[in-house]
């Protein structure tokens, strides 16, 4: 990472402050961006973003803040804009910010659901598309966002916050794939950390309380080396990666390929479907699981 110029987004606290202070001590200059609102989207504080600056500038290291939301374009454009100005360049951006809304769907209001998903996706775009054009002249350049695994498996009373981090997934995965000709690199994390924004985890049973330690012990810490190490030049080869991070874990994530295929030489109807298409594919069917019930054993 040293002497690359990175932008980390929601860099203030949590995940996005561990990776930017794990890329300033690895030798990078890094732009802290954070808004410094509540987990719900709502106020703003620049302490945590100057904190973060300072804690880096402290080690040795080289940064700049920027408060500017990731959810509207000309804000983007000045989240891309600093690195420029403060460093001559930029090398790497890690799509963090966000915000969560958990609410069961039948009561999800239409705020609730476009107020996430313009922080997480239209964030990420936005952000993203000011760096490309930058990446795009120099020849170089890599992304990392973050995904989740209520986006990948699925969970209770977020439909606003997977929708969002599924499309993230898409997202990068177009990327990769429009920007693979300049020489730059996009790839996808699904972090299990504990941060703020799962601070409010149900607390009322035991099990619930048991998954609410299981989740203290995996620090927002460990997401760093490998969100850093996919922004060097060791990574230069991969691209259109779907990573998770659980503790000391690292999996690589499947995507989206055929299963199971059935056919027939005239085609189908009702009951054909009924008797023979359908019964052949249920096997393969994916049951309405959650994250928990996937990751079903204590990180290591």
């Amino acid at each position: 990472m040293d002497g690359k110029v990175v932008i980390v987004t929601g860099a203030g606290r949590g995940i996005g402050r561990e990776i930017a202070l794990y890329a300033g001590r690895s030798g990078a200059k890094v732009v802290v961006n954070d808004l410094g609102a509540q987990p719900d989207g709502s106020g703003a504080d620049l302490s945590p973003a100057e904190e973060v600056v300072a804690l880096i500038a402290k080690e040795g290291g080289k940064a700049v803040a920027n408060f500017d939301s990731v959810s509207e374009p000309a804000a983007a454009e000045r989240i891309v804009k600093s690195a420029i100005d403060a460093f001559g360049r930029l090398d790497g951006v890690v799509n963090n910010a966000g915000i969560l809304r958990d609410v069961i769907f039948h009561k999800m209001t239409a705020e609730d659901f476009e107020s996430v998903v313009k922080v997480h996706l239209f964030g990420s775009f936005h952000v993203s598309q000011a760096a490309a054009r930058y990446f795009r002249d120099q020849q170089s350049g890599a992304f990392v966002h973050m995904t989740s695994a209520s986006g990948l498996i699925g969970n209770f009373a977020q439909a606003n916050y997977a929708a969002a981090k599924l499309g993230i997934v898409a997202l990068s995965r177009s990327i990769a794939l429009d920007m693979s000709r300049f020489g730059v690199r996009s790839n996808a994390v699904c972090p299990f950390a504990w941060s703020r924004l799962i601070g409010g985890l149900p607390t009322e049973t035991e099990e619930q309380r048991a998954r609410l330690e299981r989740m203290k012990a995996m620090g927002p810490e460990k997401l760093a080396p490998l969100t850093c190490y996919l922004l060097s030049d060791d990574a230069a080869d991969i691209s259109g990666q779907i990573f998770a991070v659980r503790k000391n874990e690292i999996f690589l994530m499947g995507q989206s390929r055929p299963l199971r295929s059935v056919h027939s030489a005239t085609g189908w109807d009702g009951e054909s479907l009924a008797s023979h298409a359908i019964p052949s594919l249920r096997a393969s069917f994916y049951p309405l699981d959650r994250s928990p019930d996937v990751f079903c054993w204590d990180p290591v």
